[in-house]
Parts: C-alpha cells; sequence; structure tokens
C-alpha cells in the first residue's frame, strides 16, 4: 500500500522564534516560566472572553516577532486558528496584526497544521517569515462546546480543562542553531462513535496513534530514534489508551513518549484527566520541547497534536465526533 500524507522538508525551514501568552490560571502549570506573558485577568481587561482571545493571539505574535527583531510588516504570512465560531478570535487579530492571513481550522491539532503549512510555503520559496500557531480561551471554549461556566456542571473524570493560551512559532529559511522541520505526517480523520464531548482523551487517542503508526512506516524510523515523541491533549485518560493501542502494533512505548495535556497541569486534581484546547499543545509545544532542543536535551523530536472535530451543531444534532492527528517531525541540524 502507497503511504499517503507523506511530507519531507528538503530545505529543513527553521522555527527562530517563538511567543506565548497565557491566561491567570495558566499560572498553576509547571511550564508557566517558560510562558512570554501571563495575564492577571482571564479577560485581559476587555469587555469579552472573545477579545481578549484575540488580545492573546496579537501579543504572542508581538513577541514572537520581536524576538527576531521583526514587525509585522516583515512577515509574509500569518497562518493561525482556534476554536471559536467561524475563528473569529484569529480573524480580528488578523486585522490589528495585518499580515497576510489564512485562517486554519484543525481544532487542537491546529498548533501542528498552521506549522506545516508554514513549512510548506518556506520549502516552496514563497515566504521568508511566516508566523503559524494556535489558540484558546477557556471560558470561550466552554461555553460554546459544552456549558457555560457560570452554569457550574459536574464533570467526570475524563473531562479536560480548556487551556487559556497562545503560542506561535516564527518560521523562516534554515538557519543554524535552530531546530528544523524535516518532515511531516497529514492525519486521517477517523470516527469510532464516540459522542460524549467529556471524554475528548478517548476520541482522539485512535487518531494519534493512526498517524504515529504511519509517520514511523512512512518515513523509515522507529519510536527510539526520537528523544520525545510528545501528543498534544490527549489528558490522562486518553494518553492511556493511546499508549495501549501504540503498543498493541509492536511499537515499544518508552519514557520518551509524553503528552502536553497530561502535564501541563501537572496532578492537580482540579483539572480531573488534564488540559486540553488549541492553545495546550500549542503552548508546551513552543516552550518546553523548543528550549530543551536549544539546550541541547533533545535531538530530534516528533509532535503529534490532536483534533476533535466537533462543532456545536454536530453535538446538539447527536452526531458521533470525527478526530485528526498531524504530525510534525523537528531535528536540530
Amino acid at each position: 500500500m502507497v503511504a499517503r500524507g507523506l511530507l519531507t522538508f528538503k530545505t529543513t525551514p527553521s522555527i527562530v522564534a517563538t511567543g506565548v501568552t497565557a491566561g491567570p490560571l495558566e499560572k498553576k502549570s509547571p511550564f508557566v516560566s517558560q510562558f512570554d506573558k501571563v495575564y492577571d485577568d482571564e479577560r485581559c481587561g476587555l469587555k469579552t472572553n472573545e477579545h481578549a482571545h484575540a488580545k492573546m493571539i496579537e501579543d504572542a505574535c508581538m513577541i514572537a516577532l520581536s524576538k527576531v527583531d521583526s514587525i509585522p510588516s516583515d512577515a509574509d504570512f500569518l497562518l493561525i486558528g482556534d476554536l471559536v465560531n467561524q475563528m473569529t478570535p484569529s480573524n480580528f487579530s488578523a486585522t490589528t496584526l495585518g499580515i497576510p492571513y489564512v485562517g486554519l481550522f484543525s481544532a487542537c491539532a491546529t498548533s501542528v497544521s498552521s506549522l506545516v503549512m508554514a513549512a510548506l510555503l518556506t520549502e516552496a520559496g514563497m515566504s521568508t517569515c511566516a508566523v503559524a500557531g494556535a489558540a484558546s480561551q477557556h471560558n470561550a471554549i466552554e461555553r460554546q462546546f459544552r456549558y457555560p461556566v457560570e452554569y457550574g456542571a459536574q464533570k467526570p473524570e475524563t473531562a479536560q480543562w480548556t487551556v487559556t493560551a497562545a503560542g506561535v512559532a516564527t518560521v523562516t529559511p534554515y538557519k543554524k542553531g535552530f531546530p528544523s522541520i524535516t518532515c511531516a505526517t497529514i492525519g486521517c480523520a477517523t470516527d469510532l462513535g464516540m459522542t460524549d464531548p467529556l471524554n475528548m482523551g478517548a476520541a482522539m487517542a485512535p487518531a494519534a496513534a493512526d498517524t504515529l503508526t504511519r509517520h514511523l512506516a512512512g518515513h523509515g524510523t522507529k519510536a527510539s530514534d526520537y528523544d520525545c515523541i510528545m501528543t498534544g491533549d490527549l489528558g490522562k485518560t486518553g494518553f492511556e489508551l493511546y499508549k495501549i493501542l501504540i503498543g498493541n502494533t509492536g511499537v515499544d512505548v518508552k519514557e520518551n513518549f509524553r503528552d502536553a495535556g497530561a502535564e501541563f497541569y501537572s496532578d492537580n486534581p482540579v483539572f480531573l484527566s488534564g488540559a486540553s484546547g488549541a492553545g495546550c499543545s500549542a503552548a508546551v509545544f513552543f516552550t518546553e520541547i523548543i528550549e530543551k532542543m536549544k539546550a541541547g536535551d533533545y535531538k530530534r523530536v516528533l509532535l503529534i497534536a490532536t483534533g476533535a472535530l466537533l462543532s456545536p451543531m454536530s453535538f446538539q444534532q447527536g452526531d458521533t465526533i470525527p478526530c485528526i492527528a498531524h504530525a510534525v517531525e523537528l531535528t536540530m541540524k
């Protein structure tokens, strides 16, 4: 069978800078010291959650550009997305930034799909500076996909907490000393009949397992070739299921397997099965992973961001939840 969805980047575009912003509750994250900006107010002093969502994206982009002495007019493309109706926060941030903009939706897998699109544009010689990433805001997302926070709904142990954060990366042609994007695998949408929006990890685990399996087979690598294989936001429940699914295919699951959602709030029981949201993987990938690569702790990393492709309409109509997982491989060259 011919492998599909595989991408190889011969010019190995580089991630030369990142910007991560986060809300006040994210001070409880073990990664907080690596975030560039943490707000004291969930709404960033603005009128609505959605305005705050856009503000986080704007600030993250400005930070990522400033680290390479650039401003928005120096960027060729803005590739970003979120989970709110028609990506409203991303759209409004794009009007402020004024960068040629493509909104991307892969749900919580957007952190990687945007990075892949930036790498493709760079590889094609059409971009010398692209800003790519994803974001989520807890109150805005909970209200849209589950219940308004004010409702006080009780959640099961399988539920995850939507992260308030935005994470972006500045992608340029290859630059020595920075993590390079060497290859990627575009995920296939999977739907195993899950309908519970409070058990997203279990819904997304099969998609993550499928993408990892195809990436290893298609690019001729083994799990042991990587210093770290980090999934996006399966959370504790989904991560355990994912490891079982992978183990059943013969992949040796060791300590190099990590999950951003399971780790984001550490073992704090308040957050049940862990973290989720498009900003979850973006915030961890663009801090913890990039910093470990720059420090020399990681030489080769595989990032797999997972997303649940449901909408308020599909949930209200009782539909099942399709899921997706995209993978991107980074190396220090």
